[in-house]
């Protein structure tokens, strides 16, 4: 469009100098016209070139963005997983966490299916995390909860 502009006042500035309308005053007026025409075609022009350079960078600062966003939310991703991780219910069994080092613990159903008592301990600190060496019903859980809440109220007094 810049070079169309361009072409198209070249083209006026040489009609006005073909019709040689001499020094009267419609042709000083049409030579100032003729240069404010010049003038706004090169500022055009130069706006035209600061634009594609402005537009180039504003590119290159969205694919910078990209890759920093790419990188950032990939490690919140990886973290989350690690999170899901802990939490996580395992076919058949389940994890807990070491109250020591507090390294992940995976207990299997296999395990637990045992009728000998069974002991895990924690591969980081080697810690025994859960000791189960009876069946436990739940009204023994039952009577054991409120034994120990006797017990810290007789320490409370």
């Amino acid at each position: 469009m810049a070079e169309s502009l361009k072409e198209r006042t070249a083209y006026l500035r040489g009609l006005a100098e073909g019709l040689d309308l001499g020094e009267g005053k419609e042709a000083k007026v049409l030579h100032k016209i003729m240069d404010i025409l010049d003038e706004i075609v090169d500022e055009l022009e130069q706006l035209k070139d600061n634009y594609e350079e402005l537009f180039e960078y504003a590119e290159a600062i969205d694919e910078d963005l990209s890759e920093l966003e790419e990188d950032f939310y990939e490690d919140d991703d990886a973290e989350e997983e690690d999170e899901d991780f802990d939490d996580e219910d395992f076919e058949g069994g389940f994890s807990m966490e070491c109250p020591n080092c507090r390294e992940v613990v995976v207990v299997s159903e296999d395990l637990l299916d045992q009728d000998s008592a069974i002991e895990v301990t924690c591969p980081g600190c080697g810690a025994v995390v859960l000791v189960d060496d009876e069946d436990w019903e739940e009204e023994d859980l039952v009577d054991l909860t409120e034994e120990e809440e006797e017990k810290e109220d007789q320490e409370k007094e």
